[in-house]
């Protein structure tokens, strides 16, 4: 055993089968290249095995190699066999997806379920290199509590909401690997009785609000709204007037107006409760919509979106609201408009909590409560958005102060 060293191995040049013992030979060839080669009997014939050039596998390796095989063969084991079924494995494992092109492929399947384009580019950017940076290249089936940590740990405490749904997200990423056979075992990325032990309990709240504009200072933004002659500007605008979210002034259609009513019926695919919400349209709000009337596009109201945008048969962008109040260097956000309509509702009017609740949409009262109040209030909530309207367009300078500042919304609840 052992008879070759690594000198000798260099300095041979005539070609021939050079033993190092234990059936491990260096072979050179007619043309001087040198190769290592394993001879062996399988079922009473002899056989030989090539373990790599010299160039590939040093004498070490080669010995290493020889020992493997040899310990199969006294197995009663077939070298070839177990490196053929090696080879196979390794085969599949480099054919096997990554976290990233699973995770994309995966978000693209499930896009038709998710209620808007907001909620797909949610998964897309969470899952995507912002944050999964650390896993998206490694293979799915190799992916552990370690590295799902790795991605969470950094923000877990600073953006607590964030980290929280990321790791649903990817747990549920890992489940559908694994129904499609390309995992196995218990999933990393639970919570129950997995990362709990390692990561702090998410923080209730801890989400925070979007910045919004103090509501005695919305009419004097109403009015510097209305002199720019963007969509956009009108979709703001209308947005306000309605306290609706973002998602469903753009995807609003014309067939879910109904002037005559002054209703809008925004379906329910498109609210974050998954139920059908009628919005009451007071005549300011029915005035945007008739300026929105000239920008329509396309005979089906059911497809022709009352704030289009510049693609054809599709809405405005999701970004162009927030991209307005930017451009005028705000730090409220869009969605912020809906606290100070609230805020409104409770300091200067007294209409009931359960109404203003109804008007943003928000789920009010446990399920038997909600079993028992069959309507949604419409011509209650009517008068509380034609309030609203009131003094979103009284002129700022007919407001005293803002202690005051809705006196004519006041008057107009009575």
């Amino acid at each position: 055993m052992n008879r070759l060293t690594a000198r000798t191995v260099a300095s041979l040049k005539e070609p021939g089968r050079y033993p190092d013992g234990g059936n491990l030979y260096l072979q050179i060839g007619p043309t001087g290249s040198k190769a290592w080669l394993f001879m062996f009997k399988r079922d009473g014939k002899r056989r030989e095995m090539g373990l790599g050039s010299l160039n590939d596998v040093t004498l070490a390796a080669a010995r290493l190699k020889a020992d493997e095989a040899r310990r199969i063969v006294a197995d009663g084991g077939d070298p070839f066999a177990v490196r053929e079924a090696a080879l196979a494995v390794r085969k599949e494992a480099e054919a096997a997806p990554t976290f990233g092109a699973f995770a994309d492929a995966l978000i693209t399947k499930l896009a038709h379920g998710f209620r808007n384009e907001k909620h797909v580019a949610q998964w897309q950017m969470t899952l995507g290199p912002t944050y999964c940076s650390a896993i998206r290249d490694m293979k799915i089936a190799d992916i552990t509590a370690v590295d799902i940590l790795k991605v969470l740990e950094p923000i877990w405490q600073d953006k607590n909401e964030t980290a929280s749904r990321l790791r649903g997200r990817i747990e549920r990423v890992l489940d559908a690997a694994k129904v499609e056979d390309l995992r196995s075992g218990e999933n990393p990325a639970q919570w129950k009785g997995n990362l709990q032990h390692r990561l702090s309990k998410r923080q209730k709240l801890q989400r925070g609000h979007h910045a919004a504009l103090p509501y005695v200072k919305v009419p004097a933004f109403i009015v510097a709204l209305r002199a720019r002659q963007a969509l956009a500007a009108r979709a703001l605008e209308f947005a306000i007037l309605t306290a609706a979210r973002s998602g469903e002034v753009l995807g609003a259609t014309w067939a879910e107006i109904d002037f005559k009513a002054a209703v809008w019926a925004v379906p329910a695919t498109r609210m974050k409760a998954g139920r059908e919400h009628r919005v009451p349209l007071s005549d300011a709000a029915l005035s945007v919509l008739r300026e929105a009337e000239p920008h329509r596009r396309g005979d089906d109201p059911d497809t022709a979106f009352v704030f289009p945008g510049l693609r054809p048969m599709r809405p405005l962008s999701t970004m162009a609201m927030e991209m307005l109040l930017r451009r005028q260097k705000q730090v409220f956000t869009v969605h912020g408009f809906r606290s100070s309509f609230r805020d409104w509702a409770a300091e200067e009017t007294s209409f009931p909590r359960e109404i203003a609740e109804a008007a943003l949409a928000h789920v009010v009262g446990d399920a038997t409560e909600r079993a028992y109040r069959r309507g949604d209030a419409l011509e209650k909530r009517r008068a509380l958005m034609t309030a609203w309207a009131t003094f979103c367009t009284t002129e700022p300078a007919e407001q005293k102060d803002e202690g005051d500042g809705a006196c004519e919304a006041k008057a107009a609840c009575g």
